[in-house]
């Protein structure tokens, strides 16, 4: 079947007829100092405390969150040693937030919610910030259910409550880290949803716990977070939020 020119013609004179311009303003800024993680920038006057923005150089995310009058101190999320003075910073106008719900446990992941199991994406509809506000005093529930450790002494000296902080605290080598697995694994079958946040630790050693918890069966009500020793500074930060 022969093509005929009119023909072509007249479809490439409807397109252009019916061919609406669009256009779209971007809130951008420029980087003026960087160093250690933090980039300085200069614009981004609607940026809110908390948002994602981008270096479109590099794609490389980061957080804004020191604001001033003069400038915005952001932290970097990613490799900050290709971010230079004078590149472009533009707002993505989306909170810092990671994902949350089932789908989550049982995988390993690193500050920003990201896999890094090699077990494939996280299938999660459901977000929360990284920065909100807590809840009020008034607004908690008391501590009335107890969570045993499976270690005697401690279930007996200094019982441990669900929603409770206790600090773990001595020096290298001496069994902070089997504390907190043991309590980890002796949680199995009793409705608790545990997460183990490595932060500035090889990834030797948190494959190791990763492997201690499969052992046991633990990975099943367990999430692990890891900011490792190699992670820039900016992901350590997040990783206990």
């Amino acid at each position: 079947m022969a093509v005929r020119t009119d023909d072509i013609t007249a479809l490439l004179k409807q397109q252009i007829l019916n061919y609406t311009p669009t256009a779209s303003q971007i809130d951008v800024g420029e980087v003026y100092e960087v160093g250690d993680g933090i980039a300085l920038a200069s614009g981004l006057t609607n940026v809110m405390a908390g948002e994602l923005v981008e270096f479109p150089k590099t794609g490389t995310l980061g957080i804004a969150l020191n604001l001033t009058a003069e400038n915005i101190g952001i932290i970097i999320m990613g490799e900050y040693q290709h971010i230079e003075e004078g590149d472009l910073v533009r707002r993505t106008e989306r909170i810092a937030s990671v994902p949350v719900g089932d789908a989550m446990i049982g995988r390993v992941v690193n500050a920003v919610g990201q896999p890094i199991d090699g077990k494939g994406p996280i299938d999660s509809s459901k977000f929360r910030p990284v920065e909100r506000i807590a809840p009020g005093v008034i607004m908690r529930q008391p501590v009335d259910t107890p969570v045993a450790s499976g270690i005697t002494a401690i279930d007996a000296l200094i019982p441990i409550g669900r929603g409770q902080r206790e600090l773990i605290i001595g020096d290298r080598q001496t069994g902070k880290t089997a504390i907190a697995l043991d309590t980890i694994i002796n949680q199995k079958g009793k409705d608790l949803i545990c997460i183990y946040v490595a932060i500035g630790q090889k990834q030797s050693s948190v494959a190791q716990v990763v492997g201690t918890l499969e052992k046991y069966g633990a990975m099943d009500y367990t999430i692990v977070v890891s900011a490792a020793a190699s992670d820039p500074a900016a992901l350590q930060y997040l990783a206990p939020f």
